[in-house]
């Protein structure tokens, strides 16, 4: 019975694979993203802006492209938590954002696409 009771307790403690953050996958499900969006030292704004450093940025503060007047009002911080928000349905998160997506809704990939984004700092550099 304390056996049981031990691994009872244990058992959230212990990472279960699929649901660590795979930047690897990440980037296989950024390449849908890559229509609209860039990272890495040489990104530039397209249809959307420049992805680097978007955990902890403010929403709507890339340097040079056209928000939303939605997005540059929201208020928003991204943090891991909001972009899962924000990713799973765009126009729900932010009504009148720009952004044309039907949103991602598998929680897993948006995971590790947020491990993916997470590499790049504000300057596009990719940690080692």
């Amino acid at each position: 019975m304390k056996r049981m009771l031990l691994v009872l307790c244990l058992a959230p403690a212990i990472p279960v694979a699929a649901e660590a953050q795979d930047a690897a996958a990440g980037e296989k499900i950024f390449a849908v993203c890559r229509a609209c969006h860039q990272v890495g030292e040489t990104a530039k704004n397209s249809v959307g802006p420049v992805l680097n450093g978007l955990i902890g940025r403010k929403s709507g503060s890339v340097e040079g492209y056209n928000y939303s007047d939605a997005n540059k009002n929201s208020g928003l911080t991204w943090d891991e938590a909001t972009f899962f928000e924000y990713i799973k349905d765009p126009r729900a998160k932010i009504p009148g954002t720009k952004m044309v997506y039907a949103g991602l809704k598998d929680e897993q990939r948006a995971k590790d696409l947020v491990a993916f984004l997470k590499q790049y700092d504000a300057a596009g550099k990719k940690a080692p």
